[in-house]
Protein backbone atom coordinates (compact mmCIF):
# COMPACT_ATOMS: atom_id res chain seq x y z
CA UNK A 1 0.00 0.00 0.00
CA UNK A 2 1.18 3.46 -0.95
CA UNK A 3 1.77 5.45 2.99
CA UNK A 4 -0.30 8.13 3.57
CA UNK A 5 3.10 10.73 3.50
CA UNK A 6 2.71 9.71 -0.31
CA UNK A 7 -0.92 10.65 -0.78
CA UNK A 8 -0.46 13.76 1.42
CA UNK A 9 2.18 14.66 -1.03
CA UNK A 10 0.14 13.99 -4.40
CA UNK A 11 -2.64 16.30 -2.74
CA UNK A 12 -4.69 12.87 -3.46
CA UNK A 13 -4.92 11.49 0.71
CA UNK A 14 -6.57 8.34 -1.59
CA UNK A 15 -9.41 10.36 -3.32
CA UNK A 16 -11.52 8.35 -5.15
CA UNK A 17 -15.16 9.65 -5.53
CA UNK A 18 -16.20 9.69 -8.84
CA UNK A 19 -15.24 6.73 -9.94
CA UNK A 20 -17.79 5.51 -12.95
CA UNK A 21 -20.62 3.25 -11.65
CA UNK A 22 -22.63 2.24 -8.47
CA UNK A 23 -20.20 1.43 -5.61
CA UNK A 24 -21.41 -0.69 -2.71
CA UNK A 25 -20.56 0.20 1.11
CA UNK A 26 -16.62 -0.38 1.30
CA UNK A 27 -15.22 -2.20 4.65
CA UNK A 28 -11.84 0.29 4.99
CA UNK A 29 -9.39 -1.23 7.50
CA UNK A 30 -5.53 -1.13 8.59
CA UNK A 31 -3.11 -0.55 11.86
CA UNK A 32 -2.31 2.92 12.98
CA UNK A 33 0.91 2.11 14.25
CA UNK A 34 4.39 3.78 16.00
CA UNK A 35 6.10 5.05 12.40
CA UNK A 36 9.71 5.60 14.53
CA UNK A 37 11.55 5.62 11.33
CA UNK A 38 9.18 8.60 9.93
CA UNK A 39 9.75 6.63 6.35
CA UNK A 40 5.11 6.32 6.65
CA UNK A 41 5.47 1.99 6.00
CA UNK A 42 5.15 -0.08 9.18
CA UNK A 43 8.26 -2.37 9.75
CA UNK A 44 9.40 -4.41 12.15
CA UNK A 45 9.92 -3.37 15.37
CA UNK A 46 7.15 -0.05 15.17
CA UNK A 47 4.13 -1.41 17.47
CA UNK A 48 0.54 -0.62 16.72
CA UNK A 49 -1.04 2.53 18.97
CA UNK A 50 -4.05 1.88 20.91
CA UNK A 51 -7.06 4.06 21.65
CA UNK A 52 -6.73 5.78 18.46
CA UNK A 53 -10.26 7.24 16.86
CA UNK A 54 -11.62 6.95 13.05
CA UNK A 55 -14.75 8.12 11.47
CA UNK A 56 -16.59 8.52 8.57
CA UNK A 57 -18.04 12.02 9.78
CA UNK A 58 -20.72 9.65 11.13
CA UNK A 59 -19.86 6.43 13.24
CA UNK A 60 -16.82 6.20 15.18
CA UNK A 61 -14.08 3.51 15.61
CA UNK A 62 -11.63 2.87 18.24
CA UNK A 63 -8.21 0.90 17.34
CA UNK A 64 -7.73 -1.97 19.43
CA UNK A 65 -4.68 -2.70 21.61
CA UNK A 66 -2.59 -4.09 18.51
CA UNK A 67 -3.24 -0.54 16.66
CA UNK A 68 -5.96 -2.69 14.66
CA UNK A 69 -9.62 -1.10 13.10
CA UNK A 70 -12.31 -1.40 10.62
CA UNK A 71 -14.84 0.41 9.93
CA UNK A 72 -18.07 0.41 7.02
CA UNK A 73 -18.29 3.72 6.05
CA UNK A 74 -20.93 5.60 4.44
CA UNK A 75 -20.38 5.53 0.25
CA UNK A 76 -19.01 9.18 -0.66
CA UNK A 77 -17.99 9.62 3.20
CA UNK A 78 -14.61 11.18 4.65
CA UNK A 79 -12.87 8.55 6.23
CA UNK A 80 -10.15 10.53 9.26
CA UNK A 81 -8.04 9.97 11.96
CA UNK A 82 -8.41 11.82 15.25
CA UNK A 83 -5.18 13.05 15.60
CA UNK A 84 -4.40 12.14 19.28
CA UNK A 85 -2.38 14.40 21.96
CA UNK A 86 0.90 13.69 22.03
CA UNK A 87 1.45 12.42 18.57
CA UNK A 88 1.40 14.20 15.26
CA UNK A 89 -0.14 12.68 11.81
CA UNK A 90 1.62 11.66 8.87
CA UNK A 91 2.65 14.10 5.77
CA UNK A 92 4.56 17.28 5.15
CA UNK A 93 2.48 19.35 4.55
CA UNK A 94 1.49 21.55 7.07
CA UNK A 95 -1.17 23.65 5.05
CA UNK A 96 -3.03 20.09 4.50
CA UNK A 97 -2.41 18.05 7.73
CA UNK A 98 -4.11 15.13 8.55
CA UNK A 99 -4.41 11.45 7.76
CA UNK A 100 -8.11 10.65 5.63
CA UNK A 101 -9.45 8.75 2.89
CA UNK A 102 -12.25 9.44 0.49
CA UNK A 103 -14.91 6.42 0.22
CA UNK A 104 -16.38 5.84 -3.34
CA UNK A 105 -19.48 7.79 -3.92
CA UNK A 106 -22.62 6.30 -5.06
CA UNK A 107 -23.58 9.08 -7.24
CA UNK A 108 -20.51 10.59 -8.93
CA UNK A 109 -20.72 14.11 -9.22
CA UNK A 110 -18.38 16.42 -11.47
CA UNK A 111 -18.55 20.13 -10.46
CA UNK A 112 -17.02 22.75 -12.15
CA UNK A 113 -14.23 22.87 -9.36
CA UNK A 114 -13.61 19.01 -10.33
CA UNK A 115 -15.09 17.56 -7.00
CA UNK A 116 -13.29 15.24 -5.21
CA UNK A 117 -10.49 13.32 -7.60
CA UNK A 118 -10.39 9.77 -8.81
CA UNK A 119 -8.32 7.27 -7.92
CA UNK A 120 -7.79 3.56 -7.62
CA UNK A 121 -9.38 2.58 -4.33
CA UNK A 122 -7.82 -0.05 -1.60
CA UNK A 123 -9.48 -1.22 1.50
CA UNK A 124 -5.91 -1.11 3.12
CA UNK A 125 -5.51 2.08 5.18
CA UNK A 126 -2.51 1.93 7.43
CA UNK A 127 -1.75 4.89 9.10
CA UNK A 128 1.88 5.79 10.53
CA UNK A 129 1.78 8.37 13.27
CA UNK A 130 4.88 9.97 14.68
CA UNK A 131 5.37 10.98 18.70
CA UNK A 132 5.52 14.91 19.76
CA UNK A 133 7.91 16.24 21.45
CA UNK A 134 7.31 16.30 25.02
CA UNK A 135 5.99 20.55 24.76
CA UNK A 136 6.11 22.71 28.22
CA UNK A 137 4.08 25.53 28.75
CA UNK A 138 0.71 26.57 26.72
CA UNK A 139 -0.08 25.51 23.25
CA UNK A 140 -0.26 28.83 21.60
CA UNK A 141 -2.62 28.32 18.40
CA UNK A 142 -3.40 31.61 15.67
CA UNK A 143 -6.73 31.92 14.15
CA UNK A 144 -7.66 33.38 10.93
CA UNK A 145 -11.47 34.33 9.58
CA UNK A 146 -12.41 34.75 6.40
CA UNK A 147 -8.97 35.45 4.17
CA UNK A 148 -11.83 35.26 1.24
CA UNK A 149 -9.67 36.21 -1.55
CA UNK A 150 -11.55 36.51 -5.46
CA UNK A 151 -8.14 36.50 -7.12
CA UNK A 152 -4.51 36.23 -6.96
CA UNK A 153 -4.53 39.84 -6.26
CA UNK A 154 -6.46 39.17 -3.76
CA UNK A 155 -4.10 36.01 -2.27
CA UNK A 156 -0.51 38.43 -2.33
CA UNK A 157 -2.60 40.32 -0.48
CA UNK A 158 -3.14 37.59 2.14
CA UNK A 159 0.70 36.59 1.66
CA UNK A 160 1.88 40.54 2.81
CA UNK A 161 -0.47 41.25 5.27
CA UNK A 162 -1.19 38.36 6.72
CA UNK A 163 0.87 35.85 6.94
CA UNK A 164 3.95 38.37 6.78
CA UNK A 165 2.24 39.72 10.10
CA UNK A 166 2.68 36.03 11.40
CA UNK A 167 6.56 35.68 10.88
CA UNK A 168 6.92 38.41 12.03
CA UNK A 169 5.18 38.82 14.79
CA UNK A 170 8.35 38.60 17.32
CA UNK A 171 10.23 42.04 16.01
CA UNK A 172 6.29 43.78 15.87
CA UNK A 173 5.48 42.92 19.42
CA UNK A 174 8.26 41.17 21.80
CA UNK A 175 5.84 39.25 24.61
CA UNK A 176 6.80 36.51 26.72
CA UNK A 177 2.92 35.60 27.32
CA UNK A 178 2.50 35.48 23.50
CA UNK A 179 4.39 31.53 22.27
CA UNK A 180 5.29 31.45 18.97
CA UNK A 181 2.48 29.61 16.79
CA UNK A 182 2.10 25.58 17.40
CA UNK A 183 -0.52 25.10 15.47
CA UNK A 184 -3.53 27.26 13.58
CA UNK A 185 -6.68 27.17 11.98
CA UNK A 186 -8.99 28.91 9.32
CA UNK A 187 -12.85 29.75 10.03
CA UNK A 188 -14.30 28.99 6.62
CA UNK A 189 -14.56 31.68 3.37
CA UNK A 190 -10.56 30.11 2.49
CA UNK A 191 -11.67 31.68 -0.77
CA UNK A 192 -14.19 33.36 -2.47
CA UNK A 193 -15.69 31.07 -4.77
CA UNK A 194 -13.01 30.47 -6.94
CA UNK A 195 -11.77 26.81 -5.51
CA UNK A 196 -9.08 27.32 -8.09
CA UNK A 197 -7.31 29.74 -5.46
CA UNK A 198 -6.46 26.91 -2.68
CA UNK A 199 -3.16 25.59 -3.71
CA UNK A 200 -2.09 29.30 -4.02
CA UNK A 201 -3.73 30.21 -0.20
CA UNK A 202 -1.99 26.82 0.69
CA UNK A 203 1.63 28.36 -0.98
CA UNK A 204 0.86 30.87 1.35
CA UNK A 205 -0.13 29.67 4.56
CA UNK A 206 2.27 26.59 4.73
CA UNK A 207 5.23 29.35 5.11
CA UNK A 208 4.02 29.86 8.72
CA UNK A 209 5.27 26.48 8.66
CA UNK A 210 2.97 24.95 11.43
CA UNK A 211 -0.26 22.65 11.09
CA UNK A 212 -3.07 24.64 9.72
CA UNK A 213 -6.74 23.16 9.99
CA UNK A 214 -9.41 24.50 7.70
CA UNK A 215 -13.37 24.69 8.02
CA UNK A 216 -15.38 25.64 5.18
CA UNK A 217 -17.58 28.84 4.53
CA UNK A 218 -20.57 29.76 3.05
CA UNK A 219 -17.67 30.96 0.14
CA UNK A 220 -16.04 27.37 0.03
CA UNK A 221 -19.01 25.30 -1.84
CA UNK A 222 -19.54 24.03 -5.01
CA UNK A 223 -21.75 25.98 -6.34
CA UNK A 224 -23.24 24.37 -9.17
CA UNK A 225 -24.33 20.94 -7.25
CA UNK A 226 -28.38 20.44 -6.45
CA UNK A 227 -27.79 19.38 -2.85
CA UNK A 228 -26.09 20.31 0.22
CA UNK A 229 -24.61 16.74 0.74
CA UNK A 230 -22.32 17.61 -2.35
CA UNK A 231 -21.51 21.20 -1.78
CA UNK A 232 -18.42 20.55 -0.19
CA UNK A 233 -16.62 18.15 -2.58
CA UNK A 234 -14.11 20.55 -3.73
CA UNK A 235 -13.09 21.48 -0.09
CA UNK A 236 -13.11 17.88 0.69
CA UNK A 237 -10.48 17.10 -1.92
CA UNK A 238 -8.03 19.99 -1.06
CA UNK A 239 -8.79 19.97 3.22
CA UNK A 240 -10.04 16.41 3.75
CA UNK A 241 -12.66 16.39 6.26
CA UNK A 242 -15.37 18.95 6.48
CA UNK A 243 -16.42 17.77 10.19
CA UNK A 244 -13.09 16.46 11.93
CA UNK A 245 -11.62 16.37 15.58
CA UNK A 246 -7.78 17.17 16.44
CA UNK A 247 -6.45 16.51 20.35
CA UNK A 248 -3.62 18.26 22.11
CA UNK A 249 -2.24 17.92 25.71
CA UNK A 250 -4.33 21.31 26.16
CA UNK A 251 -7.41 21.51 23.97
CA UNK A 252 -9.61 19.50 21.79
CA UNK A 253 -10.62 20.91 18.67
CA UNK A 254 -13.94 20.06 16.53
CA UNK A 255 -14.16 21.87 12.63
CA UNK A 256 -17.45 21.54 12.09
CA UNK A 257 -18.93 22.73 8.44
CA UNK A 258 -22.16 24.77 9.44
CA UNK A 259 -23.62 25.93 6.69
CA UNK A 260 -26.74 24.25 4.88
CA UNK A 261 -26.28 24.89 1.29
CA UNK A 262 -30.53 25.20 -0.10
CA UNK A 263 -30.23 25.70 -4.00
CA UNK A 264 -32.55 27.17 -5.64
CA UNK A 265 -33.96 29.20 -2.45
CA UNK A 266 -33.21 32.83 -0.66
CA UNK A 267 -31.17 32.98 0.83
CA UNK A 268 -29.26 29.91 -0.53
CA UNK A 269 -27.41 28.90 3.05
CA UNK A 270 -28.62 29.45 6.87
CA UNK A 271 -26.37 28.22 9.46
CA UNK A 272 -27.01 24.69 10.72
CA UNK A 273 -25.72 21.36 11.16
CA UNK A 274 -26.66 17.41 9.62
CA UNK A 275 -27.85 14.34 11.26
CA UNK A 276 -24.75 12.94 10.52
CA UNK A 277 -22.39 15.92 12.40
CA UNK A 278 -24.60 15.03 15.50
CA UNK A 279 -24.08 11.43 15.13
CA UNK A 280 -20.37 12.37 15.08
CA UNK A 281 -20.16 14.18 18.22
CA UNK A 282 -22.99 11.64 19.65
CA UNK A 283 -20.13 9.15 19.42
CA UNK A 284 -17.21 11.14 20.43
CA UNK A 285 -18.05 13.34 22.73
CA UNK A 286 -17.93 11.00 25.28
CA UNK A 287 -14.33 10.25 24.67
CA UNK A 288 -13.07 13.72 25.77
CA UNK A 289 -11.48 14.73 28.76
CA UNK A 290 -13.62 17.51 30.65
CA UNK A 291 -10.50 18.94 31.98
CA UNK A 292 -9.33 20.27 29.00
CA UNK A 293 -10.21 23.23 26.57
CA UNK A 294 -12.83 22.25 24.35
CA UNK A 295 -13.02 24.16 20.79
CA UNK A 296 -15.98 24.52 18.51
CA UNK A 297 -14.52 25.85 15.35
CA UNK A 298 -17.14 27.54 12.99
CA UNK A 299 -17.93 29.49 10.15
CA UNK A 300 -21.77 31.23 10.81
CA UNK A 301 -21.99 32.47 14.31
CA UNK A 302 -24.15 30.62 16.33
CA UNK A 303 -25.91 34.06 17.32
CA UNK A 304 -28.16 35.81 15.90
CA UNK A 305 -28.19 39.54 15.74
CA UNK A 306 -31.07 42.51 13.84
CA UNK A 307 -34.01 39.78 14.29
CA UNK A 308 -32.42 37.80 11.15
CA UNK A 309 -32.64 34.24 11.21
CA UNK A 310 -29.23 32.84 10.21
CA UNK A 311 -29.25 29.85 12.18
CA UNK A 312 -31.56 27.16 12.88
CA UNK A 313 -32.72 27.05 16.13
CA UNK A 314 -33.17 23.12 16.82
CA UNK A 315 -29.58 22.57 15.46
CA UNK A 316 -28.60 25.16 17.90
CA UNK A 317 -30.49 23.55 21.13
CA UNK A 318 -29.35 20.08 20.01
CA UNK A 319 -25.42 21.36 20.23
CA UNK A 320 -25.97 22.74 22.84
CA UNK A 321 -27.69 19.96 24.97
CA UNK A 322 -24.25 18.29 24.13
CA UNK A 323 -22.13 20.58 24.92
CA UNK A 324 -23.74 21.03 28.31
CA UNK A 325 -21.49 19.13 30.30
CA UNK A 326 -18.59 20.57 29.52
CA UNK A 327 -17.30 22.98 32.08
CA UNK A 328 -14.75 24.52 29.48
CA UNK A 329 -15.94 25.42 26.21
CA UNK A 330 -15.07 28.26 23.66
CA UNK A 331 -16.78 29.17 20.15
CA UNK A 332 -14.85 30.03 17.31
CA UNK A 333 -16.83 31.66 14.43
CA UNK A 334 -15.95 33.85 11.77
CA UNK A 335 -18.47 35.12 8.60
CA UNK A 336 -19.55 38.04 9.35
CA UNK A 337 -16.41 41.16 8.95
CA UNK A 338 -16.58 42.23 11.69
CA UNK A 339 -15.86 41.23 15.71
CA UNK A 340 -17.68 40.77 18.66
CA UNK A 341 -17.77 38.04 21.91
CA UNK A 342 -21.30 36.50 22.48
CA UNK A 343 -22.13 34.81 25.80
CA UNK A 344 -24.53 32.75 25.10
CA UNK A 345 -26.88 32.30 27.96
CA UNK A 346 -31.12 31.08 28.70
CA UNK A 347 -31.72 33.31 26.23
CA UNK A 348 -30.22 31.41 23.57
CA UNK A 349 -30.84 28.13 24.91
CA UNK A 350 -27.82 27.72 26.71
CA UNK A 351 -27.95 26.23 30.29
CA UNK A 352 -24.62 25.56 31.48
CA UNK A 353 -23.20 26.51 34.31
CA UNK A 354 -21.72 29.47 33.28
CA UNK A 355 -22.56 31.28 29.65
CA UNK A 356 -21.22 29.63 26.73
CA UNK A 357 -18.42 32.40 25.20
CA UNK A 358 -18.82 32.50 21.45
CA UNK A 359 -15.69 34.85 19.89
CA UNK A 360 -16.97 35.87 16.55
CA UNK A 361 -13.49 36.49 15.00
CA UNK A 362 -12.86 39.62 13.09
CA UNK A 363 -11.60 38.80 9.19
CA UNK A 364 -8.24 38.35 8.32
CA UNK A 365 -9.62 40.15 4.57
CA UNK A 366 -11.20 42.71 6.99
CA UNK A 367 -13.77 44.38 4.59
CA UNK A 368 -13.25 42.31 1.71
CA UNK A 369 -9.59 43.71 0.48
CA UNK A 370 -11.08 46.76 0.05
CA UNK A 371 -10.18 50.53 0.51
CA UNK A 372 -7.60 52.60 -0.39
CA UNK A 373 -4.25 51.14 -0.73
CA UNK A 374 -1.42 52.27 1.25
CA UNK A 375 2.09 52.68 0.29
CA UNK A 376 3.07 48.62 -0.06
CA UNK A 377 -0.07 49.04 -2.43
CA UNK A 378 -2.68 46.70 0.43
CA UNK A 379 -6.04 47.72 0.91
CA UNK A 380 -6.84 49.51 4.24
CA UNK A 381 -9.85 47.33 4.61
CA UNK A 382 -10.90 48.11 7.80
CA UNK A 383 -14.02 46.47 8.68
CA UNK A 384 -17.31 48.02 9.07
CA UNK A 385 -17.45 47.92 12.73
CA UNK A 386 -13.96 50.17 13.03
CA UNK A 387 -11.60 47.04 13.58
CA UNK A 388 -8.59 46.58 11.07
CA UNK A 389 -8.16 43.88 9.59
CA UNK A 390 -5.83 40.88 11.08
CA UNK A 391 -5.95 38.09 13.09
CA UNK A 392 -6.40 36.21 16.44
CA UNK A 393 -4.34 34.16 18.46
CA UNK A 394 -5.32 31.92 21.23
CA UNK A 395 -2.97 30.84 24.23
CA UNK A 396 -4.26 28.02 26.10
CA UNK A 397 -2.63 26.27 29.09
CA UNK A 398 -2.94 22.86 31.03
CA UNK A 399 -5.73 24.37 33.49
CA UNK A 400 -8.11 25.22 30.49
CA UNK A 401 -7.70 28.74 30.52
CA UNK A 402 -7.22 30.61 27.59
CA UNK A 403 -6.32 33.81 26.44
CA UNK A 404 -7.00 35.35 23.37
CA UNK A 405 -5.67 39.00 21.30
CA UNK A 406 -6.58 40.66 18.08
CA UNK A 407 -3.52 41.01 15.92
CA UNK A 408 -3.46 44.31 13.38
CA UNK A 409 -2.27 43.16 9.88
CA UNK A 410 1.00 44.93 9.86
CA UNK A 411 0.73 47.23 12.93
CA UNK A 412 3.72 48.29 14.86
CA UNK A 413 3.49 48.23 18.87
CA UNK A 414 0.42 46.46 19.10
CA UNK A 415 -2.22 48.82 19.02
CA UNK A 416 -5.39 47.45 20.97
CA UNK A 417 -7.85 50.52 20.28
CA UNK A 418 -8.44 53.46 18.28
CA UNK A 419 -9.00 57.00 19.82
CA UNK A 420 -11.11 59.63 18.03
CA UNK A 421 -11.42 63.30 18.89
CA UNK A 422 -12.70 66.57 17.44
CA UNK A 423 -9.43 68.07 16.35
CA UNK A 424 -10.50 71.60 17.62
CA UNK A 425 -13.98 72.78 20.11
CA UNK A 426 -14.49 76.46 21.21
CA UNK A 427 -13.74 76.81 24.87
CA UNK A 428 -16.55 77.27 26.92
CA UNK A 429 -18.73 75.56 24.72
CA UNK A 430 -21.45 73.43 25.69
CA UNK A 431 -19.66 70.02 26.11
CA UNK A 432 -21.83 68.18 23.37
CA UNK A 433 -18.96 66.37 21.77
CA UNK A 434 -17.44 63.13 22.37
CA UNK A 435 -14.22 61.62 22.60
CA UNK A 436 -14.75 57.62 21.37
CA UNK A 437 -13.00 54.37 21.97
CA UNK A 438 -13.10 51.93 19.73
CA UNK A 439 -11.50 48.98 22.10
CA UNK A 440 -11.50 46.19 19.09
CA UNK A 441 -11.33 43.34 21.90
CA UNK A 442 -13.94 45.21 24.40
CA UNK A 443 -16.72 43.12 25.83
CA UNK A 444 -19.72 44.43 26.79
CA UNK A 445 -19.54 44.85 30.36
CA UNK A 446 -15.97 46.17 30.19
CA UNK A 447 -15.27 48.97 31.96
CA UNK A 448 -13.26 51.90 29.83
CA UNK A 449 -12.27 55.32 30.96
CA UNK A 450 -10.62 58.49 29.98
CA UNK A 451 -9.29 61.61 31.45
CA UNK A 452 -7.90 64.86 30.81
CA UNK A 453 -4.35 66.38 31.35
CA UNK A 454 -3.74 63.76 33.90
CA UNK A 455 -7.25 65.07 35.47
CA UNK A 456 -9.15 62.45 37.35
CA UNK A 457 -10.43 59.23 35.67
CA UNK A 458 -14.46 59.51 34.04
CA UNK A 459 -16.01 56.41 32.92
CA UNK A 460 -17.34 56.06 29.15
CA UNK A 461 -20.65 54.99 27.70
CA UNK A 462 -21.39 51.95 25.58
CA UNK A 463 -22.79 53.41 22.58
CA UNK A 464 -24.77 51.21 19.72
CA UNK A 465 -22.90 53.66 17.09
CA UNK A 466 -20.62 53.60 14.25
CA UNK A 467 -17.16 54.38 14.70
CA UNK A 468 -16.58 57.93 13.66
CA UNK A 469 -13.47 57.33 11.98
CA UNK A 470 -15.18 54.81 9.54
CA UNK A 471 -17.94 57.46 9.18
CA UNK A 472 -15.08 59.72 7.91
CA UNK A 473 -13.79 57.57 5.02
CA UNK A 474 -17.44 57.30 4.05
CA UNK A 475 -17.41 60.99 3.84
CA UNK A 476 -14.37 61.26 1.72
CA UNK A 477 -15.49 58.09 -0.80
CA UNK A 478 -19.04 59.53 -1.65
CA UNK A 479 -16.85 63.03 -1.91
CA UNK A 480 -13.79 61.79 -4.72
CA UNK A 481 -14.58 62.70 -7.44
CA UNK A 482 -12.87 59.63 -8.72
CA UNK A 483 -12.20 55.95 -7.37
CA UNK A 484 -9.85 55.91 -4.74
CA UNK A 485 -9.41 52.27 -4.74
CA UNK A 486 -10.80 48.88 -6.56
CA UNK A 487 -13.31 48.69 -3.98
CA UNK A 488 -14.40 51.63 -1.33
CA UNK A 489 -14.36 51.20 2.29
CA UNK A 490 -17.82 49.61 3.73
CA UNK A 491 -20.40 51.71 4.86
CA UNK A 492 -20.17 52.11 8.79
CA UNK A 493 -22.51 50.07 10.88
CA UNK A 494 -22.54 50.01 14.67
CA UNK A 495 -20.02 48.89 16.88
CA UNK A 496 -20.04 46.35 19.45
CA UNK A 497 -16.96 47.93 20.93
CA UNK A 498 -17.56 51.57 21.02
CA UNK A 499 -17.49 53.80 24.11
CA UNK A 500 -18.13 57.73 24.90
CA UNK A 501 -17.23 60.19 26.89
CA UNK A 502 -18.42 64.23 26.98
CA UNK A 503 -14.87 66.26 26.27
CA UNK A 504 -14.48 69.43 28.50
CA UNK A 505 -14.71 72.47 27.09
CA UNK A 506 -13.55 74.55 30.39
CA UNK A 507 -9.91 74.12 30.97
CA UNK A 508 -7.71 76.78 28.44
CA UNK A 509 -6.73 77.40 25.60
CA UNK A 510 -4.78 75.07 23.97
CA UNK A 511 -4.21 71.35 23.18
CA UNK A 512 -5.01 69.02 25.68
CA UNK A 513 -4.01 65.74 25.98
CA UNK A 514 -6.68 62.36 26.12
CA UNK A 515 -6.04 58.87 27.37
CA UNK A 516 -8.20 56.23 27.39
CA UNK A 517 -7.71 52.95 29.51
CA UNK A 518 -9.63 49.66 29.60
CA UNK A 519 -8.98 46.61 31.82
CA UNK A 520 -8.42 43.49 29.15
CA UNK A 521 -9.77 39.71 29.85
CA UNK A 522 -6.99 38.26 29.18
CA UNK A 523 -4.03 41.44 29.04
CA UNK A 524 -4.62 43.58 32.07
CA UNK A 525 -4.87 47.29 31.43
CA UNK A 526 -4.59 48.91 28.03
CA UNK A 527 -3.95 53.02 27.05
CA UNK A 528 -4.32 54.85 24.03
CA UNK A 529 -4.76 58.57 23.64
CA UNK A 530 -4.79 61.62 21.48
CA UNK A 531 -5.66 64.99 21.58
CA UNK A 532 -7.80 68.21 21.37
CA UNK A 533 -7.68 71.76 21.35
CA UNK A 534 -9.65 74.45 22.61
CA UNK A 535 -10.15 78.24 20.82
CA UNK A 536 -11.25 81.34 22.22
CA UNK A 537 -13.90 82.29 19.80
CA UNK A 538 -16.29 85.37 19.45
CA UNK A 539 -19.53 85.70 17.90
Amino acid sequence: MRSILGWAALGLACAIAGLPGRVDAKTLSGVVFDDRNGDGRRQSGEPGVPGVALSDGRALVVTDVAGRYRIDPAPGSTVFAIKPAGWRLPGDDPARPGAWRQVPSNAPIAPKYGGIRAASWSPAFDIGLRRAPAAAGPLSVRVFADPQPKSRVDVDYYGRDIVDSVLAEPAAAPDARLPPPQLGASLGDIVNDDLSLYPAMNAQTRRIGVPWLHVPGNHDLDLDVARDEDALLGFRNVYGPDTFAWEEPQATFIGLDDVIYRPGQSPAYIGGFRDDQFAFLEAYLPRVSKDRLLVLMMHIPLFETDGRDTFRDADRARLFALLQAFPHVLVLSGHMHTQQHWRHDASTGWHGAAPLHEYNVGAACGAFWSGVKDAAGIPDTTMADGTPNGYASLVIGPDARYALRWHVARAAGDPTMAVHAPAVLRRGAYPAWGVYANVWMGQRDDRVEFRVDDGDWTPMRRVDAADPDMLAENRRDDEARALRGYDRSPEATPSAHLWRGALPTDLGVGTHRVEVRTSDAWRGELRAGTTYRLEDAAP
